[in-house]
């Protein structure tokens, strides 16, 4: 892909946020990885969707360094790095990071959200995890890459495919994707179920049961399994 077309992607994807209303003023990014070049586009800092421009997207190798850039990258750019590092060769290309109402109030509760039904295990298998607290020392020196390696830190026990969406502790979601536009519609399907857990738990005092293994088994598989048999197939 050349990197005008990065470019555009990024910041389609950029946009279709405010589309799926899970951004306001300047708070969310998205990123594409090109395997090629070896380099990350990701939204310019600080600059309000609505002045937008497929130009201003900021591209970035993988050591931090702007290519060929006039504009300053998300102040979450080391996290986004981070994480295509460790999770580019599963063919992650997209991340996104928003501070979604109900995704960020379990991320401010430092909960898991539990999978309780099969609209959640229809994208994330199993509770999306939150991360740990920072140390002093974390938030203290280079807090962004450190909020990437916690990330990675949870990711040790977990699979990055089949859980393509995490909640960092005291702070908000980030999810991802092999597209910017996949990991977007991630991030949507993550608070659509992050407002329903929270009012599960409301309708039950918190005594809403998990979904059966079984349950969850068959309607993940299904989709992403190696038998998957939803949606349409070329004959």
């Amino acid at each position: 892909m050349s990197l005008e077309a990065l470019k555009k992607e990024v910041y389609e994807a950029n946009m279709e946020l405010v589309e799926k209303q899970l951004v306001i003023s300047t708070w969310g990014n998205v990123s594409g990885y090109d395997e090629e070049s070896g380099l990350m586009v990701i939204k310019p800092s600080g600059v309000p969707y609505k002045e937008l421009r497929p130009d201003q997207m900021v591209p970035v190798d993988l050591n931090g360094n702007v290519v060929d850039s006039d504009y300053v990258p998300s102040t979450d750019t080391d996290t986004h790095i981070e994480l295509y590092k460790a999770f580019k060769d599963q063919g992650i290309r997209g991340i996104v990071h928003t501070h979604s109402q109900f995704a960020t109030m379990w991320a401010q509760m430092g909960k898991n959200i539990p999978c309780y039904g099969t609209t959640h295990c229809d994208y994330f298998f199993g509770d999306i995890p939150c991360t740990r607290l920072m140390t002093t020392e974390e938030i203290e020196e280079a807090y962004e890459k450190n909020t990437g390696k916690v990330i990675l830190e949870e990711f040790e026990k977990r699979n990055c495919v089949e859980m393509q969406a995490v909640l960092v502790h005291s702070h908000a979601p980030f999810t991802w994707g092999k597209t910017p536009h996949a990991a977007v519609l991630h991030a949507q399907v993550l608070e659509y179920v992050a407002k329903m857990a929270i009012f599960d738990e409301i309708a039950t005092g918190g005594k809403c049961e998990l979904i059966k293994d079984n349950i969850k088994m068959k309607h993940y598989n299904r989709k992403f399994g190696p038998n998957a048999y939803y949606g349409q197939h070329k004959k």
